[in-house]
């Protein structure tokens, strides 16, 4: 099982298939795992299995578990955010050798992309970001009442973690605005070209979508594209995009 050994805990990752590589930042808010990816049958997500698709149409895919999810473990500190897991990325990034890629960011994982930009600007060739996570104005708790049961989880799964940090650690993720894990001064600067697919819930605000790609210099919109009604559409939007962006 691939491991990835970092001072506070180690990252799982997998490497499937070859040709350009593509890092996809699977969706689940703070469970963002390679075992979301998959589509249910009972409950279809309204994502396409990026990795799947990417790897059957000749690239090489990274996918990883970020920290504390899956099958990923590390220590949770007061001063820990939306770095943190950022720095977890870059070095599996630097570790696997990856010069430049692709990026698939799905719900939080648009996030960690948008993130990653300020970073390694330079290696990111082009990124495809279906329903990304955003403040809803009307529903300005959403993700700090989520992180608290979340966290209720964690301290019972982990006796070893410490509730303080943990409810800092939470502040740094949610007190922000916007995409939470950069500004949008930051996201205006980002030269990435980008396909955007917008949200259309209270996790995943449309309009949060919307001002992305007014934000994003290079960015391009698809409106509809939500499984399994657009898995069609959307999946065949993602490859046209890359098979344009991907020298």
């Amino acid at each position: 099982m691939p491991m990835l050994k970092r001072d506070d805990g180690e990252i799982y990752y997998e490497v499937r298939g070859e040709g350009y590589p593509v890092f996809c930042l699977a969706p689940g808010w703070l469970r963002s795992a390679t075992n979301m990816w998959p589509l249910r049958p009972e409950k279809p997500y309204p994502w396409t299995d990026w990795p799947t698709l990417l790897e059957s149409a000749g690239y090489r895919v990274i996918a990883m578990d970020q920290r504390n999810a899956g099958q990923s473990r590390a220590a949770i500190e007061a001063d820990h955010g939306w770095h943190t897991y950022a720095a977890d990325q870059v070095a599996l990034i630097d570790h696997l050798g990856l010069k430049k890629f692709n990026v698939v960011g799905v719900c939080i994982g648009a996030s960690f992309a948008l993130r990653l930009y300020e970073l390694i600007l330079d290696r990111i060739n082009a990124q495809v970001l279906p329903q990304p996570i955003g403040l809803d104005p009307e529903a300005p708790t959403n993700f700090p009442d989520r992180f608290v049961g979340w966290a209720e989880m964690m301290l019972e799964a982990r006796p070893d973690l410490d509730k303080d940090k943990l409810d800092a650690f939470g502040h740094n993720m949610w007190d922000g605005e916007f995409v939470y894990s950069v500004s949008r001064e930051s996201v205006a600067k980002n030269q990435t070209p980008s396909l955007v697919m917008p949200g259309s819930n209270v996790s995943h605000p449309p309009a949060t979508g919307r001002e992305v790609v007014e934000l994003l210099p290079n960015a391009e919109l698809v409106e509809q594209w939500e499984c399994p009604e657009f898995e069609a559409q959307q999946r065949q939007s993602g490859l046209d995009f890359f098979a344009r962006h991907t020298p």
